[in-house]
């Protein structure tokens, strides 16, 4: 039973760091810490968008289960789901969450032992969220010049970093029970303003997307609503390098604040013995087919990094199972040993094979910017993308990691296997049809609550 560390940043796209090959981006802890332990492949966030995707981890259920569909949290009142953080401590152990929550309840509901520092959001949330119709995101288009040197950029996750910190240094060894510590930040979150150190540290950083609005992809209907939600396509080249190269100066800050994290641990004498385990709440498009941040379920949105490091995961170990974020919530129970309600979703990571080619994944998205629900089933080197209200995508990952080409017409009989297992996590008519109701209900409320 070992005591964990959970770092988790905010929209970081695995291909922007190093241990998963990136040729330039300083990410020299994310490296340490995959020669220390395991590094996940292809791991997937349960809904590539903030509310959902951290609902969903924590409280160890689908979004469609829990019905947080997006990032509007009117009428989640009523929604009381016991989260891992509770479960834990009434076995025992010292549950501490410092950071950024944006999940379903206020953070003083959520039965941590400790709350530290909590970045709650207030209702309404996002209230720019109808897909029928296709709302636009007002500031869009304004949205293209926040990135460059900026005076004090990281001043809010300097803040969670001195807490989480400080809780290490000064009440770790205080504690009589093992612990677990789970630290939210917000970058490399959108927008990419940096300090002037790391921005001179990317001089070639503003780089173009090798894939851009002009391929078939791009052309997807989805695709085009959220360049269409967001207004996209009035950012300039220059822009677009701009907000690049200031990503990559957000991803070297967060591997900044993971080493100073192991080095607390060394100065306490509790680095060997303590797992630690470094991942993110969704990717970011980074202007790929001309789409920006999350929202979609290509890989650069959906999938996320996923490193774990300490006694209970193997050292120098790449997994390519395809594995889910609501395993990686089952594997925190394993570190202690810990029962989890039956009905969770997910399977420990520490039993999940190296290569597992018939292990099925799936993740869905409901929020703003498309017109309609859509999920996604990942099984070996095939992913299909099953769309309510516009054409279904299949890539073979292995041939066309871009998802450049389509192959649904060609391979009907893996549509039809893969949409099977879709059929057997839910109905996606009928899931879909609940998410629309919600998001009904929530305008509804919106527009009686301005009258």
């Amino acid at each position: 039973m070992a005591n964990t560390v959970l770092f988790v940043s905010d929209e970081h796209n695995p291909r922007y760091a190093s241990p998963y090959g990136h040729p330039t981006v300083v990410t020299p802890t994310m490296e340490q810490l995959a020669r220390e332990g395991t590094l996940f492949e292809n791991a997937y966030c349960a809904s590539p968008l903030c509310l959902p995707s951290r609902s969903a981890f924590m409280a160890g259920r689908w979004v469609h289960e829990i019905q947080t569909y997006s990032n509007c949290n009117v009428g989640m009142e009523a929604f009381d789901y016991p989260t891992y953080g509770r479960v834990l401590a009434e076995q025992g152990v010292h549950t501490v969450h410092v950071g950024k929550t944006h999940v379903y309840s206020p953070a003083e509901e959520l039965g941590f032992s400790e709350m530290i520092a909590p970045g709650d959001v207030r209702v309404p949330g996002d209230a720019n969220h109808s897909r029928t119709p296709l709302a636009v995101r007002p500031d869009g288009a304004d949205r293209a010049g926040r990135y460059g040197p900026a005076e004090q950029p990281f001043s809010t996750d300097l803040e969670i970093m001195d807490a989480a910190l400080g809780w290490l240094a000064e009440r770790a060894p205080q504690i009589d029970a093992p612990w677990l510590l789970a630290i939210n930040i917000h970058k490399p979150h959108f927008p990419q303003y940096v300090t002037q150190e790391l921005w001179d540290l990317y001089p070639d950083g503003g780089d173009l997307p090798a894939h851009g609005p002009d391929g078939a992809t791009a052309h997807h209907p989805y695709a085009q609503d959220l360049r269409y939600h967001f207004q996209t396509d009035a950012f300039s080249e220059e822009d677009v390098r701009g907000l690049r190269r200031g990503y990559l100066g957000c991803v070297t800050f967060v591997d900044w604040q993971l080493g100073r994290v192991m080095q607390a641990l060394e100065a306490i004498g509790q680095r060997e013995g303590t797992n630690v385990i470094y991942t993110t709440d969704h990717g970011d498009m980074l202007g790929k087919f001309g789409m920006w941040w999350k929202c979609s379920l290509y890989e650069d949105s959906v999938r996320v990094p996923l490193i774990a490091a300490g006694p209970d995961f193997a050292a120098g170990q790449r997994v390519a199972t395809p594995v889910s974020a609501l395993d990686l919530q089952a594997a925190l129970f394993r570190c202690f040993g810990a029962e989890r309600p039956a009905e969770w979703r997910g399977q420990p990571l520490q039993e999940i094979a190296v290569d597992d080619g018939e292990r099925v994944v799936f993740a869905e998205y409901h929020g703003h910017g498309t017109r309609s629900g859509a999920y996604m089933v990942r099984k070996g080197d095939w992913k299909l993308i099953y769309c309510m209200a516009a054409p279904h995508q299949l890539f073979n990952l292995a041939e066309d990691p871009e998802e450049l080409r389509d192959l649904a017409a060609a391979q009907p009989a893996m549509v039809a296997e893969l949409e099977g297992h879709l059929r057997a996590i839910c109905s996606p008519e009928a899931e879909n049809a609940r998410a629309h109701a919600l998001e009904r209900q929530q305008i509804e409320a919106l527009a009686a609550a301005k009258s």
